[in-house]
């Protein structure tokens, strides 16, 4: 059993299989809370803390699937090479668009945790949770923060971002393929992305973009902070 578990494919399996569990009750029960990612990450964390499958057990097969995020990075340019057009007809309102993004973040953690009386390790922390988790380690190591607390933080803010970005670009009547793009990489990151992808082209596109953006104006702006 212990030689089964060890296997790499054992890692990938389940989470190929937990993803699959997420698309089904997404498709029986649509809503926010149902993301397919949101659900399999919930499936692997219960698997890991109820089985005998260690992290590291399942790092072996799990590491191999992060090995993919440089292709789906190409992949993305792709997109946004595709929408060009696009790009040049809304460069001011994507720039300013992802510009306030990384500000309202920033500053809404820097207040926030001032109001509860956080330390400035746990500041430094979760400051950067907007931008993908390279990103956010470097910036977190450069601030004197945790790295595990930042790692978590970036995920919960891509898993929220990716359940109800779009729910409330219905209730916002956010029509706007562009928009609704950038609204989703600039406050999801690379999770956010994958569910921009689901809306179509050009959502997914921008939030690449936006995503991209927000990597360098965040890292500009702690840079400065720090």
């Amino acid at each position: 059993m212990e030689a089964l578990l060890s296997l790499p494919v054992f890692g990938i399996l389940i989470t190929i299989a937990c993803y699959a569990i997420g698309l089904y009750i997404r498709k029986l029960l649509p809503s926010p809370l149902t993301n397919p990612m949101v659900t399999a990450s919930v499936l692997i964390i219960l698997i890991l803390i109820y089985s005998p499958l260690t992290l590291e057990q399942y790092l072996a097969g799990g590491n191999i699937i992060t090995m993919f995020i440089g292709p789906v990075t190409v992949i993305l340019a792709l997109r946004i090479y595709r929408q060009r057009d696009q790009l040049k007809a809304n460069i001011i309102p994507i720039l300013g668009g992802c510009t306030a993004g990384a500000l309202t973040s920033l500053f809404s953690v820097w207040i926030f945790s001032g109001l509860l009386g956080l330390d400035s390790v746990i500041t430094m922390s979760i400051l950067p949770k907007s931008v993908t988790t390279a990103i956010a380690l470097d910036l977190s190591r450069r601030g004197g923060g945790l790295a595990g607390l930042t790692v978590t933080a970036v995920i919960v803010t891509g898993a929220v971002s990716a359940a109800f970005s779009p729910f409330f670009i219905k209730v916002f009547k956010l029509k706007d393929p562009v928009a609704a793009g950038v609204a989703m990489g600039t406050s999801g990151h690379a999770v956010g992305t994958a569910t921009a992808i689901e809306l179509g082209e050009t959502e997914g596109a921008m939030s690449g973009l936006a995503m991209s953006i927000m990597g360098i104006i965040t890292s500009v702006i702690c840079i400065l902070l720090f």
